[in-house]
């Protein structure tokens, strides 16, 4: 990834669950659709899960939760130093580690039992070359039959409507209110820039903050043949309200040998 994305997760690691009215019921949640989903694959419990773009624990947390064995990496350190701190209060044996999903190297171990990539952090890497390069890394640390999953907008659908922006979605803490939205600067048919806004009403008014980060469009043929070239197989899309997600999930299992 590039140092926009490391400066936008650094930068935005305090305040990521601001994006949530209640980012703890949030982690249930998502670990509600996400667990079954990978038990149903892997019946076999107390999986070996890696999350590889973790960032402050939002999917690892949960999972850990139910019991499997979580490691979590991601390329901001504020993310990981903060994911860090909230498995510690929730009592949680996740390591998390500094690593770019385009290197893996760094995590020591392989023959994971799945690997996870959510909240549409593949689209961050803005080459195909860089995509194809971390499904290569992906591939390298799952055991053979392993299952990757990974979560992503529909932007089959983006890119024929190219959107310039998301609702504001307003939120109560209390007696003052916080408005979450995102403005998206298209700069090609693939990529835009997105600017997203946090802000908050407090006894001296509002105060807001700003977000920068780079995206580019995967299209889902396009990372099927990604994933195809890697050594997965069995390559299945779910899209909403299909698999319960937010966002369509793509699931591939690693060819065994």
């Amino acid at each position: 990834m590039d140092d926009p994305t490391l400066g936008f997760y650094d930068q935005l690691a305090d305040s990521f669950h601001l994006m949530f009215q209640d980012w703890n019921r949030s982690i249930a949640w998502q670990a509600s659709i996400l667990g079954p989903l990978i038990e149903a694959e892997l019946p076999n419990g107390g999986l070996r899960i890696l999350d590889c773009a973790c960032g402050i624990g939002t999917q690892a947390l949960g999972l850990a939760g139910r019991g499997h064995l979580l490691s979590g990496t991601d390329l901001s350190p504020a993310a990981i130093a903060r994911a860090r701190r909230e498995a510690h209060e929730r009592s949680l044996p996740i390591r998390f580690e500094v690593a770019d999903m385009r290197d893996l190297s760094t995590v020591p171990e392989s023959g994971f039992d799945v690997v996870l990539a959510a909240d549409n952090a593949l689209p961050h890497l803005l080459t195909e070359q860089d995509l194809a390069r971390a499904v290569q890394q992906i591939r390298g640390k799952l055991r053979p039959g392993g299952l990757f999953l990974a979560t992503i907008r529909d932007y089959d659908q983006i890119v024929i409507d190219r959107p310039t922006s998301t609702p504001p979605t307003f939120f109560q803490d209390g007696v003052y209110r916080r408005i979450y939205h995102q403005v998206w600067d298209w700069s090609s048919d693939r990529q835009y820039t997105l600017h997203l806004y946090i802000t908050q009403e407090t006894g001296k008014g509002w105060s807001c903050r700003h977000f920068v980060s780079v995206y580019r469009a995967v299209l889902r043929d396009e990372l099927t043949g990604i994933l195809e070239g890697a050594g997965f197989r069995e390559v299945r899309w779910l899209i909403p309200p299909a698999g319960a997600y937010y966002q369509p999930l793509v699931l591939a299992q690693s060819c065994s040998h």
